[in-house]
Parts: C-alpha cells; sequence; structure tokens
C-alpha cells in the first residue's frame, strides 16, 4: 500500500540575502488510506539542543495559524492559500539575519506522518565599504591601500583594480584579499591614478573608489630651518614688546612718584586769616595797657593789614650774640604761642 508521501526533496540548503525572500519547498501526496484530517506545521529548530522547537505556522482543519512566532510575524505565509491541495510550502518575506535556522515541515494524515529539514542561511551582503590611504605619498616611499566593509556576513573577499592610465596594478604591489590591504613598494610617479575596491561576498557586493598621487620628497630640512626662523623672530618681537611695556610702565611710576613727592621738613604755609586775627588782638592788648600820655603818639595801624615775618621779630639786642633760629613747626610743638608785637621809636614809644 502507498501512504502519504513528501514530493519536494530536490534542495535541503538556502542562502539569501538580507532583505530578500526565500520559499521552503514542502509539497506531498495523500495515498487512498490517509483518511484522517489534515495538518501541516512548520517548525522552527534551534541550534542549541537544550531550547524547544518553535511553531512558526500550522494549517489544521481548513484553518491556518501564523501568529505562534513574533519575530516572523506578518512576514511569513503558505505559498498556497490551500495547503491541502498539496503544497505546503512556506514563504518568508524580508529576511533578517536573525532568520537563518533549520526549518521542518511536518505533515499529518492518520495514519500517514512525513517530515523535511531545510537549512537556512541569510547573509548580509557588504555594505559601507570605505577606501583610505595610509602611509606617505612620496616617491620612493611604501604606501599601502585600504579597504573595509562596516557590514557584510563572511567571507568578504576584497579585490583591488586600477581604473585609470594602465589599469593594472603596479608590479611592487602585494594583495591581501582577506583584509583588503593593497602595499604599493617603492612608489613612483606612475603609481599615482584612481584605484577601486570591490568587497563581495555569496550573496553580493560593494565598492569604493580612492585617489593616489605621488609627489616628489618634501624638503623637510628647508622646512626645519623656516620653522626655527620664524620662531626666532616671534621671539625678538615678543621680547621686543615686553621689554617696551616694561619701559613705559617704570616712566608712569617715577612721574606720579616726583608728581607727589612733598619734603617733610618744609612747614605748611601760615593762614593768612590767622595772622591778621593775631596782628589785630596784640595791637588791641598793647592799647588797652598803654597811659594816655602815650596815646597822642600813637598811629593806627589798619585790621586788615598784614605784618610780614620782619615785623613779628623783635630788634636784636646783642648784634655780637645771634641766637638760634627755630623753625615755626618746631616751636608750635613746643606749645610756643605766637604773639605780635608792635614796633617802637628810640624814645620807647609805639609807632
Amino acid at each position: 500500500t502507498r501512504s502519504l508521501t513528501i514530493t519536494s526533496v530536490d534542495q535541503s540548503m538556502f542562502e539569501k540575502a538580507q532583505g530578500e525572500k526565500v520559499t521552503l519547498p514542502c509539497t506531498f501526496e495523500l495515498s487512498e488510506e490517509d483518511e484522517g484530517p489534515l495538518d501541516i506545521e512548520w517548525v522552527l529548530i534551534p541550534a542549541d539542543n537544550q531550547k524547544r522547537e518553535q511553531i512558526i505556522i500550522m494549517y489544521s482543519v481548513d484553518r491556518i495559524y501564523n501568529r505562534y512566532y513574533a519575530a516572523t510575524t506578518g512576514r511569513m505565509q503558505f505559498t498556497n492559500l490551500d495547503p491541502k491541495s498539496g503544497d505546503g510550502s512556506l514563504d518568508i518575506l524580508n529576511l533578517k539575519a536573525a532568520d537563518t535556522g533549520t526549518y521542518q515541515c511536518k505533515v499529518k494524515k492518520a495514519p500517514g506522518v512525513q517530515s523535511r529539514k531545510i537549512q537556512l542561511t541569510v547573509l548580509v551582503k557588504p555594505a559601507r565599504t570605505k577606501c583610505s590611504i595610509e602611509g606617505s605619498q612620496e616617491i620612493g616611499k611604501d604606501v599601502t591601500l585600504k579597504c573595509v566593509s562596516q557590514e557584510g556576513s563572511p567571507l568578504l573577499s576584497y579585490d583591488w583594480r586600477r581604473v585609470s592610465g594602465t589599469q593594472d596594478l603596479p608590479t611592487t604591489s602585494v594583495l591581501n584579499k582577506n583584509t583588503g590591504e593593497l602595499l604599493l613598494k617603492n612608489a613612483s610617479r606612475e603609481y599615482s591614478g584612481t584605484y577601486n575596491c570591490v568587497a563581495s561576498n555569496r550573496v553580493g557586493m560593494d565598492e569604493c573608489s580612492v585617489e593616489l598621487n605621488v609627489t616628489p620628497p618634501v624638503n623637510t630640512a628647508g622646512i626645519i630651518t623656516g620653522a626655527i626662523i620664524g620662531t626666532l623672530l616671534g621671539l625678538s618681537v615678543l621680547c621686543s614688546v615686553v621689554f617696551c611695556f616694561c619701559k613705559k610702565q617704570r616712566e608712569k611710576k617715577y612721574e606720579k612718584e616726583v608728581h607727589h613727592d612733598i619734603r617733610e621738613d618744609v612747614p605748611p604755609p601760615k593762614s593768612r586769616s590767622s595772622t591778621a586775627r593775631s596782628y589785630i588782638g596784640s595791637n588791641r592788648s598793647s592799647l588797652g595797657s598803654m597811659s594816655p600820655s602815650n596815646m597822642e603818639g600813637y598811629t593806627k595801624t589798619p585790621y586788615s593789614q598784614v605784618p610780614s615775618e620782619d615785623f613779628e621779630r623783635a630788634p636784636a639786642q646783642n648784634p655780637a650774640f645771634a641766637p638760634s633760629k627755630v623753625a615755626a613747626p618746631n616751636l608750635s610743638r613746643m606749645g610756643a604761642v605766637p604773639v605780635m608785637i608792635p614796633a617802637q621809636s628810640k624814645d620807647g614809644s609805639i609807632v
């Protein structure tokens, strides 16, 4: 007797790029002996044997159940809307790297039961590939062209080609396809041009370009000499500015000190008003002590007249003896009181 059989046995491994669509085949044939209800289910078998199998979609009793696995919700469906017709194939849309795994199709119709496993690998295409130059681009130097893809499933392979000039790589070049490095030894001016790198894996490719410009060596001695001379000139200018500034500050300080310099031994000038009051008071006291006989020869002095310093000093009594002079500030500190003495004539009368 013939029982239920799965007929799609041609391909058991699939490799697809991320973002693409894949159809996992699962076609079958029923026999006359299979009389029970038809059940079709797809199961994801984890790589870790410790984890349980996860049902992702199922057909049972003429109904489809596709909300078992949240990671594929909305991206998974039966290829045939009526799986009981003999086609239980599965479509997975917008593939992701996480969809990689082993999928098993189980078809049950009592008493027949059959299953089939399919390995799915989702690869990421190379993307965001960047080219760069490492080393000095001078004649006679070694320079390295680098190529790296930021995204992409292994195994990535890199290949360089020249897109300008002879379009052939220099004879001294060494290419590493695994790392994407192209070493150009003893570079010459003929090495200048545009170089293109192609990164590829089993599901796609990406590329980038870089411009190489080999130039004569730079005169480093001249640059160093110029830098030294420039530094010395800069220091000279800086020193000149600092010197002028300090000199200017010293001149300002000296002018300020001279302007405010006051000798302590020079007494302050007398007040005219105080001198006048002392003179008037002295005259009044002298007039009060005079007798009436002396009043006739007295000549009044205007109160507004301010006596001179010679008028304040008494005439010398002994020419042979010269009394020592004491400064006015010292007399004040000694408690002396200034007194105005009126002038007298030879006969002793006040004039």
